[in-house]
């Protein structure tokens, strides 16, 4: 089996510098990260392919963000991130259509997102609101060609895989990041892959804990220094066929995050 190979997040507002820095890291992939439904224009689009043409990476998902608030916590996030909250929807989904196409129009073969708290019942009066949304977004991608994935973390793996059976749409994938499902406080990361293994075209290389305060998410650590377990992790993986990228994920900023992004290549480059 060939290498997996590694990368990291940029934001779509960096443009060609933000890809130079994929470069300079020596990653040969990166996600592209955007919330603003404005950031997808032709400049933009432009600016990546022209950059990625001449570092030679590759762009593997678009991280397609939304409008509106988003409380990334445990009490107001059920009512602000997603396709959940109805008040939101509209705008979220016009805006994931609007990152689809951006996708389509620079090569690149998926869009993933947050769908938000998903509820555990599917009689809950905001479930069928939601899996319509996520209906509509689906659909629209397949008629691009592209695969919608979803972000591991907010819901627990069976009720990902249920609105998954629900949207019934064959080009639906899921963007493993294990520490979310730790921090989130719904479920071990290699547990959770017996459910989730066969649909996992992307991963989130981030570290963390479980949370042990009601209101608040579990930390997010340095790659190494949090409870997932990579050297168990990436060959359960690989067991399912796995060949897409490792996208590793530091949540902060500044000179501390590349010193935590290089040492995290030094980890998850034996595993690979």
């Amino acid at each position: 089996m060939a290498k997996l190979r590694l990368g990291v997040i940029v934001g779509i507002e960096e443009g060609a510098e933000g890809i130079r820095k994929v470069r300079q890291l020596g990653l040969p992939t990166c996600q592209v990260a955007g919330w603003n439904p404005r950031t997808f224009n032709d400049e933009n689009a432009r600016a990546l392919t022209d950059a990625c043409r001449s570092e030679d990476v590759e762009i593997t998902t678009i991280w397609n963000g939304y409008p509106g608030p988003g409380y990334w916590n445990l009490i107001e996030g059920p009512a602000t991130i997603g396709f959940v909250p109805p008040d939101y929807r509209r705008m979220r989904i016009d805006c994931l259509k609007r990152g689809a196409e951006f996708a389509k129009k620079i090569g690149v073969p998926s869009i993933t997102t947050h769908a938000g708290f998903i509820p555990e019942s599917p009689f809950d009066p905001l479930y069928p609101g939601t899996v319509a949304a996520l209906t509509e977004i689906a659909n629209h991608c397949l008629d691009l060609g592209l695969f919608f994935c979803f972000e591991t973390g907010q819901e627990t793996p069976v009720t990902l895989r249920r609105v998954m059976f629900d949207v019934g749409t064959n080009n639906l994938g899921i963007n493993l990041d294990p520490a979310n499902l730790m921090m989130y406080g719904k479920a071990n990361p290699v547990d959770a892959l017996d459910l989730l293994g066969p649909y996992v075209k992307g991963v989130h290389c981030k570290d963390g804990d479980y949370p042990t305060e009601p209101r608040s998410l579990g930390p997010e650590k340095p790659l190494g220094e949090g409870r997932v377990n990579f050297p168990v992790l990436i060959p359960k993986l690989k067991s399912f066929g796995f060949t897409g990228a490792l996208t590793i994920e530091r949540e902060i900023s500044g000179e501390q995050q590349i010193v935590d992004i290089k040492r995290a290549m030094e980890i998850l480059d034996p595993l690979c």
